[in-house]
């Protein structure tokens, strides 16, 4: 995200040696440690990501979880095509929203110990991060209504100059403003194409939904959609979204990658054509850093019941499993 740094700490298992960490963007840091009364201690640990101790086939793993878009994505190591989908924006999408719940966090226990000024100050900073947020989410999707409403107004007006021009008799002009109409046509269409995906869309996938990747084979866990491709065009490129049969005008998705299956990927960017649901026999343990503050648990169909936080960035409704209609995730609403 352009112009922020957002710093935070990362707690062992037992809240000591805390460490700096950050997502460093450009010039603007937005740094939220306030003193040792509210930094230190079990609450400092509270929403911070733990060493993970796992152990698959009698080994140990030992991963230290740093929430560093640059050690998480600039590592070396063997490459792969499934390496062509992950997504350094998307990874930060997540680590930023990890944080803006921990500045939530944080702004609550200042008020719960009655450091007003401080609270005031987290509060300043959360409204800061939102408001790059929203920005950088309209830059990403675009496709507004008001998007389209401007290309209109800019057709109007580029044709009401060529037929000045041709008023005038000024040929040479009004071939420039015929060629300059066409594109606007052609960028408007796909604009308002864009906006209708966005109004029209329907998800095959849910938010907690453990997938496999019909090409690469391994299992994932959906933790984010977009109605359609939001990233770069170099990333594009790089993934070679035009050879989807539907292209970038299809759903795709934030996915976790087990971390078993390969820890260099961590989260992909996935296009809805490419992912089927997980088989029952399929549902097994699943091992990612970001699991534990994105989902309550797993439900009695071994999908993971994502936090409200998250279902309400995304605007999706609460699901309920066969079976889990008594249970609690922590949520009283729909």
């Amino acid at each position: 995200m352009q112009g922020i740094s957002i710093c935070g700490s990362v707690a062992s298992p037992h809240g000591a040696n805390c460490r700096r960490a950050c997502v460093a963007r450009n010039s603007l840091r937005l740094p939220y440690e306030i003193n040792n009364a509210v930094t230190h201690g079990a609450y400092s640990c509270h929403w911070h990501m733990h060493k993970l101790h796992k152990n698959t086939n009698g080994r140990r793993m030992n991963a230290t979880v740093r929430t560093n878009a640059r050690w998480l994505f600039g590592g070396e190591g063997r490459s792969s095509d499934a390496r062509l989908e992950r997504s350094e924006s998307a990874n930060e999408d997540i680590l930023i929203f990890y944080f803006q719940m921990d500045l939530q966090t944080r702004i609550q226990y200042a008020l719960n110990i009655e450091q007003f000024d401080v609270a005031k100050q987290l509060r300043e900073k959360l409204t800061e991060i939102e408001t790059e947020i929203i920005r950088q989410r309209e830059a990403r999707r675009g496709s507004s209504k008001t998007e389209a409403q401007d290309k209109s107004l800019d057709l109007l007006r580029v044709r009401a100059d060529l037929q000045k021009a041709i008023d005038s008799e000024n040929y040479a002009l009004a071939a420039g403003l015929r060629d300059e109409i066409a594109k606007l046509e052609a960028e408007s269409l796909a604009v308002s194409a864009k906006a209708l995906a966005y109004q029209n869309v329907k998800y095959a996938f849910r938010l907690g939904q453990k997938v496999r990747h019909k090409v690469h084979g391994y299992r994932g866990v959906i933790c984010g959609m977009d109605p359609v491709c939001c990233e770069s065009k170099s990333w594009m490129e790089t993934a070679n979204v035009e050879k989807l049969s539907k292209g970038p005008n299809q759903p795709f998705y934030q996915v976790l990658v087990d971390v078993y299956v390969d820890p260099e990927l961590l989260v992909a960017y996935v296009a809805e054509e490419n992912l089927s649901a997980a088989e029952e026999s399929e549902k097994g343990r699943f091992d990612h850093p970001y699991i534990e503050f994105l989902f309550y648990g797993e439900d009695t169909a071994g999908d993971f019941i994502p936090i409200k936080q998250l279902r309400e960035k995304y605007d999706q409704p609460r699901y309920e499993a066969s079976g889990d209609e008594n249970d609690n995730d922590g949520d009283t609403s729909s």
